[in-house]
């Protein structure tokens, strides 16, 4: 069983949901990494033509072209080659500036090839490589995810703006609300996530071997490196650059990330959660697909899921990121090698959520609207209607309102239309008032 298959795969990120994920195997498999370390490397290089180093004003800038095709064009069999000169150099940024040797003997541009990874470290390629997917990985996946989900669930907000469904507070029947409002309540709340999530800088370290631009300074004093790695960073890769750095990335803001995507996990998880009961509550029926099997044993189940599955989803991305978010900003002293292994799994946690939210999406696709039970349990309810009524009472200066309905509907096995009707005959109130008190009922107190 030595071929990786999605039934050999360990992960079912890279198995049963293969699927669903394939999408980040661009942002975040060993070929994508791979890949933005030869981007970064290339536009270095071609940044130091452009500055330009004394040895490189001969370049013709035509050649740059010639020199984004290797990494625009860049192949699995590209990234194998890599991996083959790792086995030699034990060292993966060192076996990328190999290849890119090589590829410079091809293009003619041998005399220059010791200019590829001029006064860097390893963490300047990596630090810059594995944010550069990130943000491109949120651009191009992960935003428009959130955001169709943000869609469906004002689109069901509008669709049941109207529909009036008693409200739950500590699990027992509360002050009506309506549907759509509740439904409201998480598209409002992802959307501000995502907002503060948008705000958080993508930042990059590229200062050299411990931050100091040290070779660069020694070997080309009369340059402003720390201006030319800004440049670079915003300028090439479209990131921020950390000023002041150890050997590697302070984290700080890869962090920061991190518990933005957990807040918007958690929201998630909260609207699975309240799907999955209104599902129990019969609220919602599911649409039924032809041949799908609910329960093995019991043939009438028509099981909620999809929202278990993004629930179960969502707590192993949020523990990965948890762990990404505490152990990152920490190294020993200048560095140690501790977040190199952590951090390649920044994809993890990106594919449990994008399955949650791809499970969250099927499952709010197959809702039904079951009316009857939600009338049922408002026609059940008329004891929610003693909140309006101990309210006008308070307003008219009636004594002990409040004392008044607890009364009547604490004492009362069952409140219904006809004992709340009763009952406002033997308020000492005008006339007036008890016309407004009788046109209360548990499907029109929904507020504003």
């Amino acid at each position: 069983m030595n071929e990786l298959t999605a039934l050999t795969a360990i992960s079912p990120i890279d198995g049963r949901y293969r699927g669903k994920t394939n999408v980040l195997a661009e942002y975040f498999s060993e070929y994508a990494l791979i890949r933005y370390r030869v981007k970064v490397e290339v536009e270095y290089f071609i940044a130091l033509c452009e500055l330009p180093l004394p040895q490189l004003k001969s370049i013709n800038n035509k050649i740059f072209n010639d020199l984004r095709d290797i990494y625009k064009n860049f192949s699995e069999s590209d990234a194998q080659s890599i991996k083959d000169i790792e086995k030699v150099t034990n060292h993966d940024v060192k076996a990328v500036e190999y290849f890119l040797k090589e590829k410079f003997d091809k293009l003619g541009l041998a005399e220059y090839k010791e200019f590829i990874h001029l006064g860097l470290t390893s963490q300047d390629i990596n630090n810059t490589a594995l944010p550069l997917s990130v943000k491109n990985c949120l651009d191009n996946v992960y935003y428009p995810a959130i955001q169709e989900l943000i869609d469906k669930l004002n689109l069901l907000a509008e669709t049941w703006k109207d529909i009036p469904m008693l409200a739950k507070t500590h699990g027992q029947p509360a002050s009506p609300t309506r549907l759509g409002k509740e439904i409201k309540v998480f598209a409002i709340r992802l959307e501000q996530q995502l907002s503060l999530l948008k705000s958080v800088p993508i930042s990059a370290k590229f200062g050299g071997a411990t931050g100091n631009y040290n070779a660069h300074h020694v070997a080309y004093p009369s340059y402003d490196w720390k201006q030319f790695g800004d440049k670079f960073v915003s300028k090439k890769l479209g990131l921020q650059r950390e000023r002041w750095t150890t050997q590697i990335s302070n984290y700080d803001n890869l962090a920061a990330l991190c518990d933005g995507l957990k807040r918007i996990n958690t929201i998630i998880i909260d609207l699975d959660r309240d799907f999955w009961t209104y599902i129990s509550m019969e609220y919602f029926k599911q649409t039924i697909k032809a041949g799908e099997v609910g329960s093995s044993a019991m043939p009438h189940k028509v099981n909620p899921i999809d929202f278990e599955n993004s629930e179960g989803n969502l707590g192993l991305s949020t523990a990965i990121l948890e762990h990404l978010a505490h152990k990152l900003p920490v190294s020993r002293l200048q560095r140690d090698l501790t977040d190199s292994t952590v951090i390649r799994n920044m994809g993890v946690p990106f594919a449990h959520t994008l399955i949650s939210i791809q499970s969250t999406m099927k499952g709010l696709g197959k809702l039904i609207l079951n009316e009857s039970a939600l009338k049922r349990d408002l026609e059940h309810c008329w004891n929610v209607v003693a909140e309006a009524i101990q309210t006008i009472l308070r307003r008219e200066g009636y004594p002990k309102p409040y004392e008044t309905l607890k009364e009547l509907t604490r004492t009362n096995s069952t409140v219904t239309e006809e004992s709340i009707h009763a009952f406002i005959e033997t308020l000492n109130v005008s006339e007036n008032v008890k016309a407004e008190l009788r046109q209360i009922s548990p499907f029109n107190y929904t507020g504003m």
